[in-house]
């Protein structure tokens, strides 16, 4: 087991599942990015899930213009209230990425 298995192995284990997920599904990544983040709204999901599928995101070329038109798609099916909940765990998962590279930083520095 590698120190970051030892470390972080829910985490590393989602995060193998996304990268699997992406391999099997027939859809372009950005779409299943997409897809998954819609997916993540209807359901409820807590910030670790955007964050898995955020960074994911980031990697194929998404933006925030591309998380806002799937939120304006999705609004009128799952509702404002999810679609505002959702927001506010985007902002939570962006915030903690943030954190998360500054003290990688200061370790490293």
């Amino acid at each position: 087991m590698t120190d970051s298995a030892a470390d972080t192995p829910v985490l590393d284990l989602l995060a193998r599942m996304t990268a699997d997920s992406v391999e099997a599904s027939s859809l372009d990544p950005a779409t299943l990015v997409l897809v998954r983040v819609a997916a993540l709204v209807a359901v409820g999901a807590p910030p670790v899930s955007y964050a898995l599928n955020l960074q994911l995101g980031g990697e194929v070329g998404l933006d925030a213009e591309d998380l806002r038109g799937v939120l304006t798609a999705i609004a009128p099916i799952v509702g404002t209230a999810h679609v505002a909940a959702a927001t506010g765990n985007i902002v939570t998962a962006l915030a903690a990425e943030i954190e998360i590279a500054v003290l990688e930083d200061e370790v490293g520095s």
